[in-house]
């Protein structure tokens, strides 16, 4: 059987049409239109979506149904976008607008639930009974996959890993909290924890390699600690720690079988992986049952959302 996935972007549409097995056919990607109805919108990814079809050699019609990912706030249920900011969508009858367009069963879910659901599905939970994701981008999303499920709590509210304490009484966080995950373990926490010890060490490699305060990427901190420098040792600490009492604490509520990270500083590989996996060794509750949970990194980049989406109605 053929699927069709769609990722909504704040900057592209893409789409897939995807089988069973995860295996991407063919693909498209078109700019999001910006400042629009949303029917402008909706136009957009039905286009992307039949030019997926296009070029996986296959007609809609062939199309068992298609599964949209979507940021913001999402009640699938209904088939709504009940708020997402980027595009200034407020209760968005997203699902109905792509049936008038497609005539195809239409399955809306968060991006973070749908990229979750593609490495369960593909990548690097291919295989298990569970596993929880996460993602360290601007903020962390997460979603999880229980007993072959989508996990999305009862209001499809749940996942939101970002948003839970692990430093009481902590840094600010951007949903009004404080302590939590995302805002010491997101990749713009990681940038902005790197300038605060720039500004402390005005000697620190970090400027060379940066060029400034405005240069600091994710990899700054990661490539001066790998020349021996004594600040970004002190970021990458510290950023690791942190790292592992939250991945330490979704395993200890989840057992999950695999746990994946991806987003930008995965990309470090075992030089991040590692670390935390000795954290989580360390932390786990069941660290001395026979089954444990394997802590990966996510192995499908941006097509986790495609193939996630795609795939939604065998899972949820």
């Amino acid at each position: 059987m053929y699927y069709l996935g769609i990722d909504l972007g704040g900057t592209n549409v893409a789409a897939a049409v995807v089988e069973e097995s995860g295996a991407i056919l063919g693909r498209a990607s078109l700019p999001t239109p910006r400042g629009v109805p949303a029917a402008r919108v909706a136009d957009t990814m039905a286009s992307a979506a039949r030019a997926a079809a296009e070029d996986a050699g296959v007609s809609l019609e062939q199309v068992e149904s298609v599964g949209i990912g979507s940021p913001g706030t999402i009640e699938p249920q209904h088939g709504l976008i009940k708020y997402w900011s980027n595009l200034n969508f407020v209760d968005v009858p997203l699902t109905a607008l792509m049936e008038e367009r497609l005539h195809r069963d239409i399955w809306l879910e968060n991006d973070a639930n749908a990229a979750a659901l593609g490495e369960f599905a593909a990548g690097a939970g291919k295989g298990s009974s569970s596993m929880v994701a996460i993602t360290l981008g601007t903020g962390v999303g997460g979603g999880a996959i229980l007993n072959g499920r989508l996990y999305t709590g009862f209001n499809y509210a749940g996942m939101e890993v970002g948003h839970f304490v692990i430093e009481h009484g902590g840094r600010l966080c951007t949903c009004g909290r404080r302590g939590c995950f995302e805002a010491y373990c997101s990749a713009t926490a990681l940038i902005k924890r790197t300038r605060e010890v720039m500004e402390q060490t005005p000697d620190s490699l970090l400027w060379q390699l940066a060029g400034g305060l405005e240069g600091v990427n994710g990899r700054t901190p990661f490539d001066a600690a790998a020349q021996g420098d004594a600040a970004a040792g002190k970021v990458i600490d510290e950023y690791v720690d942190y790292l592992g009492c939250g991945v330490a604490s979704l395993v200890n509520i989840f057992q999950p079988e695999v746990i994946c990270i991806g987003g930008g500083p995965s990309a470090q590989g075992e030089t991040l992986m590692a670390p935390v996996r000795y954290i989580l060794n360390r932390e786990d509750y069941a660290r001395n049952s026979v089954h444990r949970t394997r802590l990966v990194r996510a192995a499908l980049g941006n097509d986790a959302g495609l193939i996630g989406a795609a795939l939604l109605p065998l899972f949820r």
